[in-house]
């Protein structure tokens, strides 16, 4: 028995649902980036979203493992880029910004 095999014992709704809460953060994290005028936040967020309704659709039995796993990995690495190089850019202009006294 390969280690994690237990996992197979979980019903598909259980990895829908943890899918489903993913998707609502990282939703709900871009609409609140785009409203604070922060866009590649808000970009990032929805990459990591649309990620997890790639994940959602194996899940479904829509799409092979392989394929939907792919699919969001790649979302994911553009969206921990976007969020990286947007959170970096607001710390530097913060840093950046002069001192009032």
């Amino acid at each position: 028995m390969p280690f994690g095999d237990f996992i197979n014992n979980i019903p598909p709704i259980g990895f829908l649902a943890v899918h489903v809460v993913l998707f609502l953060a990282g939703a709900y994290f871009a609409w609140r980036s785009f409203g604070a005028g922060v866009p590649l936040l808000g970009w990032g967020f929805s990459l990591f979203a649309l990620a997890e309704i790639s994940y959602m659709t194996y899940h479904l039995d829509w799409t092979v493992f392989l394929f939907a796993h792919t699919i969001s990995e790649v979302l994911d690495l553009a969206a921990f880029t976007l969020v990286f190089v947007g959170a970096a850019q607001t710390v530097l202009r913060t840093s950046a910004a002069p001192a009032r006294s």
